[in-house]
């Protein structure tokens, strides 16, 4: 059976972009890089508005305000085309153009519960707000991990990650500190059918 991750990259209030800001926010160091570089192959899951933006990258298109890609940027890029990727939409063309890029038009929840029922390995999620948002709310998520940047984008923060999310309790598995700076939780989520005061339905 296969395991499948939601992973995040945030600022601290939990903005996953930020207008202005370089991927990683320009902090990313040499132990993150290298923990980066030790990861499992995973098969990742996206959406389209993902599919766009990574695939644009892959094709040479620079973030706004960028006037090349960073070393660190090109070989996150380059090693993502690298890899199996798994694209849920209904309104993208086929054939999608990416390397090793794969259409499923079907209902991404009973696709995403097939392929953890027969699969082996790891399924990652990456970006895609609205589809970990969903798989989540679905109970199919064995781990929620996010790598917080010490910075705050309350001004120019964009794509809010948590917003709409259910209640969930998290059991902590893992924890880390890169390059003194970058904070990794790791935990088990548990969607919560209501908070711990509320009277049930």
């Amino acid at each position: 059976m296969s395991e499948l991750l939601v992973d995040f990259i945030t600022s601290l209030d939990g903005y996953a972009s930020g207008e202005g800001w370089p991927g990683f926010w320009g902090l990313e160091g040499p132990e993150y890089l290298a923990w980066l570089g030790e990861q499992p192959q995973a098969t990742y899951l996206m959406g389209a508005n993902t599919y766009r933006l990574m695939s644009g990258f892959a094709t040479g298109r620079l973030p706004d305000g960028q006037d090349e890609f960073r070393p660190e940027e090109e070989a996150s890029v380059d090693e993502l085309t690298q890899a199996t990727k798994i694209v849920f939409s209904s309104t993208l063309p086929a054939p999608l153009t990416w390397a090793n890029s794969t259409l499923v038009r079907d209902d991404a929840i009973e696709a995403v519960r097939a392929m953890k029922a027969s699969g082996t390995g790891l399924l990652s999620t990456i970006g895609s707000l609205s589809l970990a948002r969903s798989l989540l709310q679905a109970g199919l998520v064995d781990r929620f991990r996010v790598v917080m940047f010490p910075v705050i984008t309350g001004a120019t923060g964009e794509e809010r990650i948590y917003d709409g999310y259910p209640d969930i309790a998290l059991d902590m598995t893992d924890h880390r500190t890169f390059d003194g700076r970058l904070q990794l939780v790791e935990y088990t989520p548990r969607v919560l059918k209501h908070p711990p005061l509320a009277t049930p339905a």
